[in-house]
């Protein structure tokens, strides 16, 4: 398999008035293609910051991260923003849906950006939501939906661009202990179909469904 992740002794500082934060001390890994990766690590530990600069939200200080060959230091802020819409799939704890979109207008937000016309958009986004279980509800705006849904509506539209690598931020942090078990599952299939999937977790149980646990603590892997 292909390695899509190189870090390269990262290192994140950010400045508080006269104070140096370390956020990365020295973070090396690698992850290959079709890896499912949990990592794991208390409030403040460095994981937030961590999945910034692998989801190219954020650029180390010191230290090379390499993005499927590509090193990220060198690409201008439309090459990085590319990344982020075509290869990059993100899903959050607060779901960040539109609240005055419906279902399918969500899932179609990155393909606009993908200027994808209007009649192939709808269709797309339709199959996204339909291979989530949401058949049905795609006109329902998110409050007329559960928590659930609403987090498979965030995970089509992740993955309507089809990128190669879903990164999740506490993506059943706010789901009960059975529908964060469904969430679980949908990542679980879709790295069997292929993609790399990325879970940062402060939670245990859902860390371990991942195929690899990767500790950090005080911006260090553990």
């Amino acid at each position: 398999m292909d390695e899509v992740i190189e870090l390269q002794d990262i290192h994140k500082i950010y400045k508080m008035g006269d104070v140096d934060v370390h956020a990365l001390r020295g973070v090396s890994i690698n992850i290959k293609e079709g890896e499912f990766v949990s990592v794991v690590g208390a409030s403040g530990s460095g994981k937030s910051t961590l999945m910034n600069i692998i989801g190219c939200l954020d650029k180390p200080t010191r230290g090379n991260y390499i993005f499927e060959g590509d090193n990220t230091n060198t690409l201008e802020k439309d090459e990085l923003a590319e990344i982020r819409n075509k290869k990059i799939g993100f899903v959050f704890q607060n779901f960040n849906l539109l609240s005055r979109a419906s279902a399918i207008e969500n899932v179609e937000l990155p393909l606009i950006y993908n200027s994808t016309p209007s009649t192939k958009r709808i269709e797309i986004a339709k199959e996204a939501l339909n291979l989530l279980g949401l058949e049905g509800r795609e006109h329902h705006l998110p409050s007329q939906l559960s928590g659930g849904q609403q987090q498979r509506v965030a995970i089509a539209r992740a993955i309507v661009n089809k990128p190669s690598m879903l990164l999740a931020d506490e993506p059943t942090g706010n789901l009960d202990t059975k529908t964060s078990q469904e969430i679980i599952e949908i990542f679980k299939n879709l790295n069997d179909q292929g993609k790399t999937i990325i879970i940062i977790t402060h939670e245990k149980d859902i860390a371990k469904n991942a195929n690899r646990i990767v500790s950090i603590s005080d911006g260090k892997l553990i």
